[in-house]
C-alpha cells in the first residue's frame, strides 16, 4: 500500500516537472569514487601541466587577460 502511495507522488512529481516544460533525461558519469578515476585525473593533470609548462606564450597570454579582467572589475 505505501508503495502506490510513493509511486504516485512520484508520478505527480514527474508530471508537474514535465507540464513546466521540462524532460527526464539520464546522464552516465564517470565513478569518482573509483580508484581508476582519481589515477586518470592525476595522470591528465600531469600531462596539461607539462604542456602548460613548456608554453611561455601562455603565460603572457595568461596575465594579460588576467590584466584585462581586474581592469573591467575595478
Amino acid at each position: 500500500m505505501a508503495d502506490a502511495t510513493v509511486r504516485q507522488r512520484v508520478q505527480k512529481h514527474r508530471d508537474a516537472l514535465r507540464a513546466a516544460g521540462l524532460r527526464p533525461v539520464q546522464l552516465w558519469l564517470p565513478d569518482t569514487r573509483q580508484p581508476e578515476f582519481r589515477e586518470e585525473c592525476q595522470r591528465q593533470s600531469g600531462i596539461t601541466a607539462e604542456a602548460d609548462a613548456r608554453d611561455a606564450e601562455l603565460d603572457d597570454l595568461l596575465e594579460e587577460r588576467m590584466t584585462e579582467a581586474m581592469a573591467e572589475v575595478e
